[in-house]
């Protein structure tokens, strides 16, 4: 008898010391990385042979890959403001580049903040609204405390920013993405020795174009390389993407360095087991593929991202894979439920975290992709045109505002050179997805009306050519063609 009641008080203690364990838990810190335009082939774990991101690559082999994730909406502007609310452009009305993000908006950094974080911002912002080069206040800085932010430049080497709640330009010193990863390893380092968990940001210009920018040892890497390019981009265009790629490729090489500096920060200081690592893109870039440039068009090379969770304590250090449809609203409301932090009830996104972690099927069929308001006249003049899809793990199902546009089976067509809308044998697919974008648009509230609809529905002030004033400036402040 003596026995039994020992054992029943040995669980008891036991069961409590476990709740006691949970509830004082350090919650996970979050490392997010977030470059611009690096689309998700360009990667080692992905396949690329041009590519050389070593640091990229181990992370991956130590991170749960996210291969299917997708930018909704892939602009800058957009993709930010769904990562910062967990809602869809037409919701937060941020569905053009260079518009103002509500500072009443409940964004991912107030969340966390509640939460006892502390938060940091470091590097591209892009969702002020006030013009690229203007001071941001705490105001408008959406929940981060410690802040060493600019609106937007591609001038990576005479690159300003601003910090805290000065006014005061400053300049990152030598190529940008270096000196905010110097700063970030410090912010962490001094983060680490408090108590409470901290949420930080470190936004990257590149690898967007100007692609010939990168520091010159970094160039010297593809500078003799011959890159191989997809039969998906014309013979005609050929020369000028290898040259492109090579710059391209050179900024990523940087990047990677600064990957593998900040992953070594976190384990030097004992904390990489319980830091989330995140790492992803704001969208692609098309770098010639199907004879466009850049972003906003519907094609892979555009709406694919990478996207790793390096999350030891929560699944290890063997890297695995998952076919969830992640798409820009959802990246909020993952993370929250990865950290166990209650999901408000502005956010529209899926919290994916059950899945991740093996308590649930996925059962997430699809995902919407849209572009509510082209870039402009001169994105129109370059095949850019509003349009509404759906994305599942195979297909690719796309409308303009005349009808059906795109479909591709990307298992047996991942360079989507086979357009097979109209194709009797696609006939019943093309039904099928038809009715389930009708579907989504409906639960979205989403009417598909053309662009300056929506640009007078939220009162943006735009120019002759469809863009917000300041956005046509070149990486030196003058005036241009093209933003």
């Amino acid at each position: 008898m003596k026995l039994l009641l020992t054992l029943i008080l040995a669980l008891i203690l036991s069961d409590s010391a476990i709740l006691l364990a949970q509830k004082t838990a350090k919650k996970p810190n979050v490392l997010y990385i977030m470059v611009d335009q690096w689309r998700a082939q360009a990667t080692g774990y992905s396949g690329d042979k041009n590519v050389f991101c070593p640091n990229l690559d181990r992370l991956a082999s130590e991170s749960l890959n996210l291969k299917n994730a997708v930018s909704g909406t892939p602009v800058c502007t957009p993709h930010r403001a769904s990562l910062m609310t967990g809602q869809y452009p037409l919701t937060n009305g941020v569905f053009m580049n260079d518009v103002l993000l509500d500072t009443n908006a409940t964004t991912i950094a107030k969340v966390y903040k509640k939460q006892g974080y502390t938060t940091g911002y470091v590097g591209k912002w892009h969702i002020d609204g006030h013009g690229r080069n203007t001071y941001i206040p705490p105001t408008r800085q959406q929940g981060f405390g410690y802040w060493k932010a600019l609106e937007c430049t591609h001038n990576y080497n005479n690159s300003p920013y601003y910090a805290g709640d000065s006014n005061k330009k400053l300049f990152w010193k030598g190529y940008d993405v270096i000196a905010q990863t110097e700063d970030v390893c410090n912010y962490i380092s001094k983060q680490a020795q408090q108590e409470n968990p901290f949420l930080v940001f470190i936004s990257i210009g590149s690898p967007h174009d100007p692609y010939q920018t990168a520091p010159e040892k970094y160039r010297q890497l593809f500078a003799n390389k011959d890159i191989s390019i997809n039969e998906n981009v014309p013979a005609e265009k050929r020369e000028k993407v290898k040259e492109d790629l090579r710059g391209y490729y050179s900024h990523i090489a940087a990047i990677d360095d600064c990957i593998g500096k900040m992953w070594q920060t976190l384990k030097d200081l004992g904390i990489d087991d319980n830091t989330m690592i995140v790492f992803s893109a704001d969208h692609g870039d098309l770098l010639g593929a199907h004879g466009s440039w850049n972003k906003q068009q519907p094609y892979e090379e555009s709406i694919r991202v990478p996207f790793l969770i390096h999350y030891p304590n929560l699944f290890g250090k063997t890297g695995t894979t998952s076919s969830v449809l992640i798409n820009s609203p959802d990246i909020m409301p993952t993370l929250l439920g990865l950290c166990q932090i209650p999901i408000p009830k502005s956010v529209e996104g899926i919290d994916f975290s059950p899945v991740l972690i093996g308590k649930k099927k996925d059962t997430v069929k699809h995902t919407l992709i849209s572009c509510p308001q082209p870039f402009g006249q001169w994105a129109r003049q370059r095949g850019g045109k509003e349009y509404r899809g759906i994305v599942t793990q195979r297909y690719m199902y796309v409308r303009d505002l005349q009808g059906p546009w795109l479909l591709f089976d990307n298992e047996k067509d991942p360079l989507q050179l086979n357009n097979l809308i109209g194709s009797p044998l696609y006939s019943t697919l093309q039904k099928s997805l038809d009715a389930d974008l009708k579907k989504e648009l409906k639960k979205r509230n989403d009417e598909f009306l053309p662009g300056m609809a929506y640009v007078k529905k939220w009162k943006y002030v735009v120019d002759a050519t469809e863009t917000v004033p300041y956005t046509k400036v070149n990486y030196e402040g003058k005036p241009i063609i093209e933003p």
